[in-house]
């Protein structure tokens, strides 16, 4: 079909390494190591760790990762589940002991063991060529002499004021004076290029059983933390084949649980019975039935996912075909469904993150899909001591309701909104990618696919295509039209009152102002070229060679 005019992207092209990323300092490091021989798992934990200390309110040490890697030689592909767990003394009683009946969105109880740095070191360790020590030297240059402060950044230390300043570990970093840097100001964090370089020394080992975790578990202990050195040593990234579905005649493969990417194959599975390529991109149709089967999707997110080591997980079923089929049936083309399954509680804010993610390949044709975040922007708020490390607040996204799969349990970890994906066809690679977006990621990446292989989209164009979000409303007037509708500009008078009339709530934002960070790449099939996307509401940049 024709594409409107209103954004019309051409991607990025390389022969041969090619990397996409929401900070042009993180790509510039992936893109040098690819250039200087590593292959595609070298150049993303060097550009994770990066990304740690650039962007410190999204990610760093002291969150979770999650990831997808595509072996050229074998057709093989390989998920990492670096997400940590509660500590052991996080009970359900204690918490409801404290008088909470949600999870606390910040502070030291809302934290779970990091899990980044196992992620990188188990897929270093399986999959890469060069050594640790040399791949963080860029994060440690970046920690120990500074950075420009980005227009991002400066806005999200503004934003994040109050948290930070809360916490005088963090303040003193983050706040230096007691306000918040400007742009162009240089942000320097001297404690985490020294934790930086003593994992360069001693590995993962330093982090988990070391001087490291000493010293957070110290610090939880001394500030009314639940964190032991017990929970760090507990600690192990989980590695596994992905999940997988077909779609259009290609294969979509997921993070499993407790990564909700599961919703986005369910959704996939849903809309592949309707014609989307007819109806055309961005028609009050197409958007309507989509926004139908994220609905039924989410439904049984709420009533299955969670730790598959404590929830017993029918994913064969959620993920079948004739599932699929059934709930196809239940969506009505000419109204919206207005009766959202009942979800236990969540903490105030759980679910709108500060993540990033990025993809990187090869030379070679190996791939990573990679995905990282300490959850809320500034996570915990809290610095742990004198490491510079911002811990996470993911905490915050398990349930107090006993009867909910993502309930609070001492070692599990919880529902996570991350996730990767990578496509393939006839066996090989056809596109890697992946957003931030809290619940807003498997809608993002649902509509990101359709673009690419409903619509014809380039990489560039589909990451920077107008977007939707829906969600249930909170408040008591929502109750008769309880979700919400959220469409970004472009678009037509005609598809707005097309989506009302079908009875959505629509609310419309500016362009630009969806949200999401995209990062693809494309393989084009016949010739090899890589192809990249970057989205243009974030501030990265996609680079190859």
């Amino acid at each position: 079909m024709r594409l409107p005019n209103w954004r019309k992207g051409n991607p990025v092209m390389s022969l041969r390494g090619m990397i996409a990323t929401a900070n042009p300092l993180a790509s510039a490091t992936g893109l040098h190591i690819l250039m200087k021989g590593g292959n595609a798992v070298d150049a993303a934990i060097a550009t994770a760790a990066v990304l740690g200390v650039v962007m410190p309110e999204a990610c760093g040490l002291g969150g979770d990762a999650f990831m997808i890697i595509f072996e050229a030689r074998s057709g093989r592909l390989t998920a990492i589940n670096g997400s940590g767990a509660a500590p052991m003394a996080a009970t359900r009683e204690y918490f409801l002991n404290q008088g909470m009946s949600l999870m606390p969105s910040d502070g030291l109880l809302s934290a779970t063991v990091p899990g980044a740095l196992d992620a990188y070191t188990t897929a270093l360790e399986k999959f890469g060529t060069m050594e640790l020590k040399d791949l963080l030297k860029p994060a440690i240059g970046y920690a120990e002499e500074g950075f420009p402060v980005s227009r991002r950044l400066s806005k999200a230390l503004k934003t994040g004021f109050g948290k930070l300043a809360r916490h005088p570990s963090s303040a003193s970093i983050f706040l230096p004076g007691g306000r918040a840097l400007e742009p162009g100001e240089r942000l320097v964090q001297k404690a985490l290029g020294k934790t930086l370089r003593l994992i360069a020394d001693g590995g993962r080992d330093a982090f988990y059983r070391g001087e490291i975790a000493e010293a957070i578990a110290g610090f939880s202990e001394a500030n009314g933390g639940l964190f032991s050195k017990e929970d760090f040593a507990r600690h192990r990234s989980m590695v596994y084949e992905p999940l997988r579905t077909t779609y259009r005649g290609y294969e979509i493969f997921e993070t499993a649980p407790p990564s909700q990417g599961a919703i986005l194959l369910e959704e996939l599975n849903i809309i592949e019975g309707f014609d989307l390529s007819k109806m055309g991109f961005y028609s009050a149709e197409a958007i309507h039935l989509m926004v139908e089967a994220k609905k039924l999707a989410f439904e049984d997110r709420l009533r299955y996912l969670g730790d598959p080591t404590f929830v017993k997980l029918p994913i064969n079923q959620i993920l079948s075909k004739e599932r699929a089929l059934d709930l196809r049936g239940r969506i009505d083309p000419n109204k919206a469904a207005s009766k959202p399954l009942e979800a236990p509680p969540l903490a105030s804010g759980a679910l709108a993150d500060s993540t990033t993610s990025f993809v990187v390949v090869d030379e070679e044709g190996n791939a990573v899909s990679f995905i990282q975040s300490i959850f809320a922007a500034w996570g915990s708020g809290v610095v742990a001591g004198e490491t510079g490390i911002i811990l996470n607040n993911r905490g915050s996204a398990f349930s107090l309701e006993p009867s909910s799969p993502n309930c609070l349990e001492p070692g599990k970890r919880p529902m996570h909104t991350l996730n990767a994906y990578a496509i393939l066809k006839d066996g090989e690679l056809f596109a890697v990618g992946g957003t931030p977006g809290g619940d807003n990621q498997v809608q993002w990446n649902f509509q990101v696919i359709a673009n690419l292989l409903d619509f014809g989209m380039n990489p560039q164009e589909a990451a920077s295509a107008p977007r939707w979000s829906s969600f249930p409303g909170t408040q008591p007037s929502d109750a008769k039209m309880p979700y919400r509708l959220t469409v970004e500009r472009p678009v037509r008078d005609e598809v707005v009152e097309g989506l009302r009339r079908r009875g959505h709530r629509v609310r419309i934002v500016p362009e630009g102002a969806g949200g999401g960070a995209v990062q693809l790449i494309l393989i084009e099939a016949k010739t090899g070229i890589r192809l990249a996307g970057t989205d243009p509401r974030a501030q990265g940049l996609a680079a190859g060679y």
